[in-house]
Order: structure tokens, then sequence, then C-alpha cells
């Protein structure tokens, strides 16, 4: 785990840590916020403090397991691979759950204390839910349960009312801006990626170590062709789903929808329809992100979506004429 948190990452810590020690840190915690802000490592900082009874010199035994994933009063819960071994599950099931339970319910090997970490805690199954619930409801001292989210309305009432909350937010621009040039980026490309994640630091240092940036220059161009009629929407939709990066364009693509109706409003030049469209259209591809880990044929999800595009954007130019002749 990394040993420098980002600024945001250690006010969260602070001040995670300071309940810990007037004792006022509850048995479940719901560590939520956008996902590429750390949640996972400041949860995982925080266990190593708990199982260590305090801040661990590099010597220290405890840290040394945590260190190599195999500490016995640590477990992490996320995706296991699924009944024939060749791909990881997309959900985490009801026996994982009672097998933490069954794990929090023995005596702490080294004797401090026993923490679950579950991540991501979303993709938690209806039964298991169930499962869960009984564990929060009955907390043994020296048992703590984290859950990370970065959906947290996604969790059962009944879960999200049994934990405390430690929420993530986006950080002040100047201070993300900062931080990203301290990873060493140039400040007109920090600024630029920035300004394109929408304030998210996380995702601006990720585009820009990968070419994010240049990817969503593509999928602007490529909507803008879309609309003019100038490539065809089957062969757009099998391109963006023809590799790794189907869910990366897809959030681009909304966000540029998203950043086309903001700039419109602003200038006053898009009628309230189309405005609605947009909005409707960001929804759309936001859903159609989400359908890339089901079994429907990505391509055709998002050819529907591109279809949409055109369509709406055809509409909106043929009102723009009419308003111009008017």
């Amino acid at each position: 785990m990394s040993e420098t948190f980002a600024p945001w990452q250690q006010r969260i810590y602070d001040h995670a840590l300071s309940a810990l020690r007037a004792d006022r840190l509850g048995h479940g915690l719901l560590v939520c916020g956008p996902a590429g802000l750390g949640k996972r490592a400041v949860a995982e900082r925080l266990a190593q403090y708990v199982l260590c009874g305090g801040e661990p010199t590099p010597q220290d035994r405890n840290l040394q397991l945590i260190r190599a994933g195999t500490h016995p009063d640590l477990s992490l819960v996320s995706f296991i691979p699924n009944a024939k071994g060749d791909k990881l599950r997309t959900e985490i099931v009801i026996d994982q759950i009672r097998a933490l339970s069954q794990r929090l319910a023995l005596t702490p090997q080294y004797g401090r204390a026993q923490v679950v970490i579950i991540d991501p805690a979303d993709a938690i199954n209806r039964s298991a839910f169930n499962a869960l619930l009984k564990t929060l409801e009955e907390p043994a001292p020296g048992r703590y349960l984290w859950l990370i989210s970065a959906n947290p309305m996604r969790l059962p009432a009944t879960i999200r009312s049994r934990c405390q909350r430690l929420e993530f937010r986006l950080p002040p621009a100047d201070e993300a801006l900062a931080w990203l040039r301290r990873l060493g980026h140039a400040e007109a490309d920090a600024a630029r990626a920035l300004e394109a994640a929408r304030g998210h630091p996380g995702l601006a240092d990720e585009w820009l170590q990968s070419e994010g940036l240049a990817l969503r220059q593509q999928v602007a161009g490529d909507l803008e062709r879309l609309a003019r009629g100038e490539i065809a929407v089957v062969e757009t939709a099998q391109r963006w789903t023809g590799d790794e990066h189907a869910a990366l364009r897809l959030r681009h693509a909304a966000d540029l929808a998203l950043a086309r109706a903001a700039g419109a409003a602003s200038d006053g030049l898009t009628d309230p329809s189309q405005l609605h469209k947009l909005a409707v259209w960001f929804d759309t591809a936001n859903r159609t992100r989400d359908l890339l880990d089901t079994t429907v044929r990505g391509d055709l999800a998002v050819a529907d979506l591109l279809l949409a595009w055109r369509s709406g954007m055809r509409a909106a130019a043929a009102n723009d004429k009419r308003g111009g002749r008017r």
C-alpha cells in the first residue's frame, strides 16, 4: 500500500484516526465517495494502525504480515473466481459473507482486533446483504467491518443505517492541481485533464498517464462525425466496444454530452427541449456503460446509444435552421 497520501486522503485518515483514538469509531464503517480518490488505501492504512496497536515501525511483525497479505486478522473481501475458474464473478456472494461472519466470531489470532474490508460493497448481492446485516446487528468488541463503495445508494438502507459514514469528496481545484504538479505533470496538461475530469484528480492523473485525454478527443471527433453522417453507427459501435477501453469511451461520451449541454445553456443557444434530450442521453450513456458488465451485447447497446445521438443532433440542427429562417 502507498506510504504517501494525497492531501484529501490525509484529512480523511486523520479524522478517522481521531475517532478511533477517542473510541468513537463504530463497528461498521461505510467508506464512500467517487471512485479513484484512494478510499481503499485509507481503509488499509487505518487497518494497519488498528492491528499494529498504533503507528508501526518497519520492523513490526504485524506490518510485515499486512504488507505480505498474510495477516490472519485482516480479511479483504472482493470478487472471487467463478465456478469454472476462468474469470472473476461480478458479485460478492453469500458464501463469502458467511465466511467472514464466521471469522469475526473467532478470537483474533494476534489478540488485538479483527478487520474486514469489503470492496466494492455495492457489488454484494441481495441474499448476501441479508447475511451481512446480521453481522452488523451483532457487533463484537474489537471487530471492525468496513465497507468501501463508490455508489453507496446501491446499498440497502438497512445496511447504510448501521454504518458510520466516512465520506470522500472531490478536493478544491487548486489543491488537486498542485497534487498533479507534484506527480510530475506539466501545469497546462494537468489543468486540461482536471477540467476534463470535472475536478477529479485521480481520473486526471490516470488519463495523463494512459493517454486517456487522447481517447477523449477521439470520442469527441466520432460524435461530431456521427452527427454529420460521416461515419456509420454500427461500425463505430463495434470499434468503441472492440477493446478494453469501451467503458472509458462511454464515460467520455457522457461527459462530452454534459459539457455540450452546459455550454449551450450558458450561451442561451439551445432550446429547453434539446437540453433535456442531452441530459437524457447522458443518463443513457452511463446506463449503457453499466451494461458492458452484463451478458447484453455491448456493441448492440452502444449502437442504439449512438443512433439516438445522431438522431438528436440532426433534430437540433434542423431546429436551429428553422429558428434562423424566422
